[in-house]
């Protein structure tokens, strides 16, 4: 008889648990979804809003910060204030740190989301930025390329900042060009560890290639 309480105790414990993941999983996918079209109505604060009380609500999950990091820069770069564009990266800073203090350690990424943020900043006045916030930027990339080789997204965020280097100071579209067709290259290829991983990149790396024609 015990043994059957035990059982059928252990039985409920594992359906409350596949219930409290699915509940994540479908949570998580909604939100991944409505990233592809947060550019044309910048939704991305609302976004990284949700990915933060998603992350908050479960506390051990790491991809939550993830993206509410990667929603907040996204909406840095929207960011018409140049005044506010630094709060809204450190913003972004405190959430990708939480992602890499869940993860364990860093991936690529988060390098990849380092990265941009240091962009943020750097846009905010590049001429007198670019020493300190395009070294981070670039150091993180090639972190990211380390971490995973097959990983399309620092390949294309070193295209992207090809492009908007000026050709005198060795960028412009004839450099970007190629990176970009490597990136794009690279996006059928790679497989992400799970099925809430980042798959992003793709269209805008396409967008960008369009313009170096």
């Amino acid at each position: 008889m015990k043994k059957t309480v035990l059982f059928f105790a252990f039985g409920l414990l594992a359906l409350s648990g596949f219930a409290q993941s699915a509940k994540y999983d479908a949570a998580m996918q909604a939100q991944i979804a409505k990233l592809a079209t947060a550019h044309t109505d910048n939704s991305y604060p609302a976004l990284a809003n949700s990915f933060e009380r998603i992350g908050d609500a479960e506390k051990t999950q790491w991809l939550p910060y993830y993206y509410a990091a990667y929603a907040t820069v996204m909406g840095a770069f929207m960011e018409k204030d140049p005044s506010k564009v630094d709060a809204v990266a450190d913003k972004a800073e405190t959430l990708i740190n939480k992602a890499e203090s869940l993860a364990g350690s860093p991936n690529s990424e988060l390098y990849v989301v380092k990265s941009m943020i240091a962009t943020a900043h750097l846009q905010v006045d590049p001429q007198s930025r670019w020493q300190q916030y395009g070294q981070v930027s670039a150091e993180n990339i090639a972190k990211a390329k380390q971490a995973d080789p097959t990983n399309p997204r620092p390949v294309y965020l070193e295209a992207q900042s090809s492009f908007f280097t000026p050709e005198a100071f060795g960028g412009g579209k004839k450099v970007a060009k190629p990176i970009f067709e490597k990136a794009l290259a690279m996006f059928p290829a790679f497989k992400p560890a799970g099925a809430l991983y980042p798959t992003w990149g793709k269209e805008a790396t396409e967008y960008f290639l369009s313009q170096c024609q």
